[in-house]
């Protein structure tokens, strides 16, 4: 027994000592998490490689073995704003009908067959400026899988029956629309914000119906070419095997200069405007907006800051801190700065709150826009909004696929060649006085469109104390 405890207090003895050793050894640990210190983040843009075609088609490839598929995504350089300009709507339509419609050697039906025996994804899209097909597929399938995804670019068949099915569909869409509250502000705010234009108008029932078949065959014969054509690749695939395939698909598809048509011009919005959408709902949706700037605007690394603190830094933003943190009034408010690609983008805030305290929040949102333009932001928000966007830029390039898509539609929309390198660079130099000045350009409440839809209680507080014109309509009225 006396040897159990003679041992037991050399064992407590040593330990002690060892850690008084330690101790005096290791550097002082920090008390508090901001003490701790990091070796510099190191982080280089993922290498993409890049290289065309004889008759013009670009070509962007990452390899990337860690599993055996690849993604292709194709991109033709013309989109919605380059069909005929009575046809709101023709850019869902063409887009489902040349993803669905078959080929001229595929009836859609057996393209559907293939598509599932290889467990093929194919997708399709037309936004303003272009058109997508996508693919994924297992690397030993490649060959008949890219076959099928050239098919479409050269000679799909646009069948009628498929043409029809996506028209029931978006017709439906269109008869339900003013069922969504969130629907009805994002279609007014960009009708408000593009006045007669292509980016501000939606489909109806009579423009979808006056699209035919032979305007999705005439806007195809017009811009699917190979110098209009750019491909993305990424996966299981070296260049020494895409190449030849491409080469064999798409080499004898011959030039003829892309139809390049002329951008509509770009109307100013109206003074600013509050409209009241009247909806039997429990909560108001509110909308915001105003235009912004375009890709080629040197403030835009300013104006990726200012909204941030304003409401793109979810609990580190002024609009969720004080609407939601500090008086519970919404769950959720958010502010957006979309950059423009060739026109300018949207400047856009918005939230969801009891109809009781709309006029509340809007008065909320407004002093927070005039806060930022009256007062430089402070230290704090500045370096956290900041380090949080330079810090989350590498999440950007987590998808081999993405950082492909990205670098490919980066060249086509012109953006300069050191873009992504430059990028953290340019937000870390961003100062408080930048930030004021970007938001005195782009702030400006009293030319502002607003949307509210529910119903308001406007007791004690009208819409009208807020300086705008304000038209009041009901959902059902709405086209």
């Amino acid at each position: 027994m006396k040897g159990k405890l003679l041992l037991r207090a050399t064992l407590g003895w040593c330990g002690s000592l060892l850690a008084l050793l330690v101790t005096a050894c290791a550097p002082s640990l920090p008390q508090r998490p901001e003490q701790l210190a990091y070796p510099p983040l190191e982080f280089r843009i993922p290498p993409v490689e890049r290289f065309e075609l004889a008759n013009g088609v670009r070509v962007y490839l990452r390899e990337d073995s860690e599993l055996p598929l690849v993604q292709i995504t194709a991109m033709i350089g013309s989109g919605a704003l380059a069909a005929p300009p009575d046809l709101t709507g023709f850019d869902g339509l063409f887009a489902a009908t040349l993803r669905t419609g078959g080929t001229a050697a595929m009836p859609a039906a057996l393209l559907e067959e293939r598509l599932a025996l290889l467990a093929a994804d194919l997708a399709g899209d037309m936004g303003p400026y272009a058109t997508q097909l996508g693919l994924s597929v297992r690397r030993a399938d490649l060959a008949e899988g890219l076959g099928i995804m050239a098919d479409l670019l050269r000679r799909p068949d646009f069948a009628s029956d498929k043409l029809e099915l996506a028209r029931r569909s978006a017709r439906e869409a269109v008869r339900r629309r003013n069922d969504d509250p969130d629907e009805i502000a994002s279609r007014l705010l960009s009708a408000a914000l593009y006045p007669g234009h292509p980016l501000g108008a939606s489909p109806t029932l009579t423009s979808l119906d006056a699209v035919t078949r032979e305007h999705l065959q005439a806007f195809h014969r017009g811009h699917f070419r190979p110098d209009n054509l750019w491909v993305a690749v990424s996966g299981d695939v070296r260049r020494a095997d895409l190449q030849p395939l491409l080469e064999q698909l798409l080499g004898d598809w011959p030039r003829g200069g892309p139809a390049v048509a002329a951008l509509p011009p770009l109307n100013p919005p109206r003074a600013g405007l509050l409209q009241v959408v009247g909806k039997e709902v429990p909560q108001a949706t509110i909308l915001l907006g105003d235009l912004g700037l375009t890709k080629e605007d040197p403030d835009q690394y300013a104006a990726r800051v200012l909204n941030f603190i304003l409401g793109g830094g979810d609990f580190n933003s002024r609009l969720m801190r004080e609407i939601r943190s500090d008086r519970g009034l919404a769950y959720s408010a958010w502010s957006q700065f979309q950059i423009g690609r060739r026109y300018p983008g949207p400047v856009m805030a918005g939230t969801e709150t009891k109809n009781a305290s709309a006029v509340e929040v809007l008065g909320l949102i407004r002093r927070i826009m005039t806060g930022l333009r009256e007062q430089p932001v402070t230290p704090d928000e500045l370096r956290t909004a900041r380090e949080s966007l330079v810090n989350s830029f590498v999440f950007s390039f987590a998808d081999p696929h993405a950082v492909v898509v990205q670098r490919m539609q980066l060249d086509f929309y012109g953006y300069p060649a050191d873009y992504l390198e430059r990028y953290r660079e340019r937000i870390a130099a961003v100062t408080a006085q930048d930030v004021q000045r970007v938001a005195l350009r782009f702030l400006h409440p009293e030319r502002q469109q607003i949307i509210i839809v529910g119903a308001p209680d406007e007791n004690g507080a009208v819409l009208e104390s807020f300086g705008l014109p304000v038209r009041r309509v009901k959902a059902e009225e709405l086209p």
